[in-house]
């Protein structure tokens, strides 16, 4: 059995690993257009990381089942937020965004937690914290922009970036509603119901796109881009992230995501060969700053 020493030890260890599991999702999202659709891709990832975290946590799903069945309507939001928007949409997004744009903004998620604390939570919040905030969506603003401020009239809005901004809120919201909703159950255990919830949202529209004929047949591709992202960004960072949570608490987690536009930087140069914009430079030298004032002011 862990000591509260050891689980201390080790979520401050995934504080450090999951953006690294998480930018392989970025990846998986650059290399589905055109092999698998975005809705089917997110069922099958959730499917199947659904179904190996419920067989880890059987035994206290089963005993525990009278309370995750009261409790329904909140994994189903859950599974909308975290599932659906942070699923699909992540994908959609891709078709027409890199995969360092969609780091970038979804780095900002740790500043809209802690508004969300703020405000709903009943946290305090610094004038620290709120020069923070500006400087971070400054930094988000830019990357949006591509450093075109002088010229915003003249600038190529891509839909990609939206679809990025949507999953952005629908992560703070995700991870604000995980503390305002305290659960008994495990990180495991909650994972597995978050999943059956994520499913049941995302199983008509995969449907829809299974009707369409322009929906590329199921190959050997489409199969292991699905499993990739089931287990390394799906069981295994949405895991991670849930029990660094219950351990830390939701800001000093939260405060993690500023590492994911670094991992990605790699991960999008190394596998995807996408170039590094001066934007993306300057938008960072602002996300990372201004996040790191909001997650560790009091």
């Amino acid at each position: 059995m862990k000591t509260p020493e050891s689980r201390q030890r080790l979520a401050l260890a995934l504080l450090w690993i999951t953006p690294a599991l998480w930018s392989v999702n970025y990846i998986v999202a650059r290399k589905a257009p055109g092999v698998v659709e975005p809705h089917l891709l997110a069922l099958g990832r959730w499917a199947l990381a659904g179904l190996i975290v419920g067989f880890i946590a059987r035994g206290e799903l089963w005993q525990k089942r009278r309370a995750v069945l009261a409790a329904w309507p909140q994994y189903l939001v859950l599974g909308t937020l975290g599932m659906f928007i942070c699923g699909a949409w992540v994908y959609q997004g891709a078709r027409t965004t890199s995969a360092m744009n969609i780091a970038l903004i979804y780095s900002a998620s740790p500043v809209l937690i802690a508004l969300g604390a703020v405000a709903w939570l009943g946290e305090r919040f610094s004038a620290r914290q709120a020069l923070g905030v500006a400087v971070a969506l400054a930094g988000v603003m830019h990357v949006i922009v591509k450093g075109q401020w002088l010229a915003l009239a003249q600038v190529q809005w891509v839909a990609g970036d939206g679809w990025i901004v949507a999953c952005m809120l629908a992560w703070a919201a995700y991870a604000l509603l995980l503390k305002k909703w305290p659960s008994t159950l495990s990180a495991t255990a909650r994972l597995a119901a978050t999943s059956a919830g994520g499913v049941a949202v995302l199983l008509p529209f995969a449907v829809w796109e299974l009707l369409q004929p322009a929906t590329p047949p199921w190959t050997l591709q489409a199969a292991g881009l699905t499993a990739l992202a089931a287990l390394v960004p799906g069981v295994g960072a949405y895991w991670a992230y849930g029990f660094a949570q219950k351990v830390l608490g939701a800001s000093r987690v939260a405060s993690s995501l500023y590492l994911g536009p670094l991992y990605a930087a790699l991960a999008a140069w190394g596998v995807l060969g996408e170039p590094l914009g001066m934007h993306h430079a300057i938008g960072s030298a602002l996300i990372l700053p201004g996040i790191f004032l909001v997650s560790r002011a009091r």
